[in-house]
């Protein structure tokens, strides 16, 4: 362990020289004395790994255990602290140190929050976590984790990145969890508890130099328990098939991270290498070595499982990907609420228009999914969805008719076109409100609208699947 512990300290000189004002000459002698005094160590005392014939260095030499809750109450009613630097997450709070014993992690799918990139930590008390292979892992009282969020604020650059919001989830002392966020100070000193959720207008530069305005939703600590509940036993990212990735400590090495935490004996019980091996693991959305089908599903799991499941939300089916295909109900699913669409699916294959998964992804209205923590839609997400369901085998399917001007209030009469995408569709429109059937009357020339009015249409072609109905609301004046 002597190579180890010399790694460790000269991690934490080099840190040193980061944040104090030492000339550059002496930091590098320092920094090459340091080398020197660590080469001479290693090359005299082989280490554990060498003498058991294992070549492969492990992300986590040893295991170092903080204070459990760190500075947090053991419960939700509890004083929180009022500052990110009173919790005890980092001893370096500006430049983001973690504190004593918090272990660096990452995710195979992380969740969709408008944008934002995250730093995740994980402090575990000197406690075993209940591992699974499947499912969800149950992590000891005590257990803190630490997310920040950064936001890339220059389409240009994308290293330009805003800093709003720390985010902590104690498993408590009752066996459930709770939350807390702290929002950041423009100058990174520290960041102060949030009582009640708030938005804020954060300006972007895009890639053209104009700015525009994304809104930040900050969480309540009541909305973070609308998803780290019992039902999900509090902890949603860190479990095996999130896990199983390669990740580069801060030590440089760079391991799989259930080799890294079974190896400082974090897990009960313990995993073999064999295992390790075989474990499934989520698809990330740009691995070109899996399936889209395994990309797309690996998606839903990261961004609705947490609901989505047995003894979740009212639905029906399971977005989990360690549910078979087969039996998750999202291949020509039923659902519950149709939004206004004909047959529709929770994934009506080959049907982007019928599948109702799509459709509130593809959305920030009131039926947008997730319902919270969202103000944009995932263009690359939706894109992934989009691709799955139009490779699964099914008939061509028409695009809704386009109106235009779209519906709204008008002081006098006011022509509509309508036009579909497919060449040779037949357009049929009703104007009270009734569904149009292939009988009804059939678009030729512009609707000239002189009194309010529900428009209507829908396109058909033979050989394709009918269009779903599109509808505008005219209030024309006279």
């Amino acid at each position: 362990m002597l190579c180890s512990h010399a790694d460790v300290a000269i991690s934490h000189w080099n840190h040193r020289a980061q944040v104090e004002s030492k000339p550059l000459v002496m930091r590098n002698w320092q920094s090459l004395l340091a080398c020197l005094v660590v080469g001479i160590a290693c090359a005299g005392v082989p280490s554990a790994r060498a003498a058991a014939g294992d070549p492969r260095p492990y992300g986590l030499p040893e295991r170092v255990a903080p204070q459990p809750y760190l500075k947090m109450p053991h419960r939700a009613d509890g004083k929180m602290p009022l500052l990110l630097s009173q919790t005890g997450a980092f001893s370096d709070t500006r430049n983001l140190i973690p504190g004593r014993g918090l272990i660096p992690y990452d995710l195979v799918v992380a969740f969709w929050s408008d944008g934002a990139s995250k730093l995740r930590w994980a402090a575990v008390p000197d406690e075993k976590i209940k591992y699974s292979a499947t499912g969800e892992w149950i992590f000891p009282k005590g257990t803190v984790f630490v997310k920040t969020f950064e936001l890339p604020t220059d389409a240009a650059i994308p290293g330009i990145k805003r800093r709003l919001e720390t985010r902590l989830l104690v498993c408590d002392d009752a066996g459930g969890v709770y939350g807390a966020v702290y929002r950041w100070r423009a100058d990174h000193s520290d960041a102060d508890l949030l009582t009640a959720s708030r938005t804020e207008e954060i300006p972007i530069k895009t890639a053209t130099g104009e700015t525009r305005s994304q809104t930040w939703y900050y969480p309540s600590r009541a909305d973070c328990l609308a998803c780290h509940n019992s039902k999900t036993s509090g902890v949603l990212g860190p479990k095996a098939r999130q896990m199983n990735r390669m990740f580069t400590y801060p030590s440089g090495v760079t391991d799989n991270q259930l080799r890294a935490w079974n190896h400082v004996g974090l897990f009960a019980p313990a995993v073999t290498e064999p295992e390790l091996a075989s474990l499934p693991t989520l698809a990330a959305a740009a691995d070109a070595s899996r399936t889209l089908q395994d990309r797309a599903r690996s998606y839903l799991d990261a961004n609705c499982a947490q609901c989505h499941r047995p003894g979740g939300t009212v639905a029906y089916f399971d977005a989990r990907y360690d549910t078979p295909l087969e039996k998750q109900e999202l291949i020509d699913g039923p659902i519950l609420i149709d939004q206004g669409i004909d047959r529709p699916r929770v994934i009506s294959p080959h049907d982007i228009w019928r599948s109702i998964v799509f459709m509130r992804v593809n959305s920030v209205d009131d039926i947008k999914m997730p319902p919270i923590a969202r103000e944009t839609v995932d263009q690359k997400g939706v894109q992934l969805l989009h691709d799955w369901i139009n490779s699964l085998p099914g008939r061509a399917v028409l695009d809704p008719p386009t109106m235009s001007p779209g519906g709204g209030s008008f002081a006098g009469p006011v022509d509509i076109t309508l036009s579909a995408t497919e060449p040779g569709a037949d357009i049929r429109f009703t104007l009270d409100g009734s569904t149009p059937g292939p009988s009804d009357t059939r678009y030729e020339i512009p609707i000239k609208l002189t009194n309010p009015s529900v428009l209507r249409a829908r396109a058909y072609k033979d050989g394709f699947t009918r269009s779903i109905t599109v509808q505008e609301v005219f209030i024309v004046g006279k």
